[in-house]
């Protein structure tokens, strides 16, 4: 019998798989439209979440009292999955991936005005460290290249707030349903791009894309219970395999090799992250910086 703890592991692991492999689809999926792979990606979330709504909830699951609020998570969680749905189709996969781990650093800046906390030196200092690693890896500069770093950077932003107002929303709400209304968000907003034209996929390829929603929906929930089980700061940790993950993937399928300055810069941007965690145990308190795709 597992304990908690190893409970909140063994959820974080299958979550961190669960990304790595969604990741690794939607940079393979770049030949179909953004928005057809959003359609996959929400649609089969849906039905994911639908076999996990409470017995008692199926005839009200969509009743809520903080309806504005979740609009604004579905708003700039879609803002972020634009993004990086984009950043993977252009970047190297480990690139990415590395950039995104500064979300905690974005999270630390917006909970000082939508949450009114106060930060203190030491988390200032990681959030200084987070942006110097952000900066080599990015090399700010004005070549067709460097554009698409813009991406994952709105990616981080738009994850934090989304950070912040899971934290609201789930003194009230229950997980499932601040994940469904986002699948529901995607899909719908999905539909506006078919007048770009959608491609029709074979079989494999239509298989593969339902994947796409299949493990981002597993992932959200396996990350809710990880964080249900075990303590953000105890399980937050394996979240970095996602990066080895990333190397690993994008060699073997495209020759990608990850630069110096790329690992330079994630070393940083990890290290960053690990500050925030522990002054937030320090703190007694607990910080989300789940993904939620």
């Amino acid at each position: 019998m597992l304990s908690k703890n190893q409970l909140g592991f063994l959820y974080m692991f299958l979550s961190v798989c669960a990304f790595s492999i969604m990741d690794l689809l939607v940079k393979w999926s770049d030949e179909y439209p953004l928005g057809q792979v959003l359609f996959f990606r929400g649609f089969f979330g849906i039905v994911i979440y639908f076999f996990i709504i409470p017995k008692d909830r199926l005839k009200d699951f969509y009743i809520t009292g903080r309806p504005l609020l979740h609009f604004y998570r579905c708003l700039f969680g879609l803002i972020a999955l634009l993004s990086i749905f984009t950043a993977l189709r252009n970047l190297p996969l480990a690139t990415v991936v590395s950039i995104s781990f500064a979300a905690p650093i974005f999270t630390t800046i917006f909970s000082i005005f939508f949450l009114g906390e106060k930060v203190g030196y030491y988390r200032w200092l990681a959030v200084f460290v987070g942006f110097v690693g952000i900066i080599i890896i990015s090399e700010p500069g004005y070549s067709s290249l460097n554009i698409y770093y813009i991406f994952p950077v709105i990616f981080v932003l738009g994850m934090s707030y989304v950070a912040i107002s899971i934290r609201q929303l789930s003194t009230t709400e229950p997980v499932w349903l601040i994940s469904l209304f986002f699948s529901i968000a995607i899909t719908l907003s999905s539909f506006f791009s078919i007048p770009w034209g959608w491609k029709m996929p074979d079989f494999l390829d239509l298989f593969l894309l339902i994947l796409v929603g299949v493990f981002g929906g597993f992932a959200n929930l396996w990350l809710s219970q990880s964080y249900k089980y075990s303590e953000v700061s105890l399980v937050t940790p394996l979240k970095y395999l996602t990066l080895v993950f990333a190397i690993i993937f994008g060699y073997l399928i495209w020759n990608e090799i990850p630069s110096i300055k790329t690992l330079i810069g994630a070393f940083l941007v990890i290290i960053s992250s690990i500050i925030i965690f522990r002054r937030e145990i320090i703190l007694n308190k607990q910080i989300s910086a789940a993904r939620h795709e």
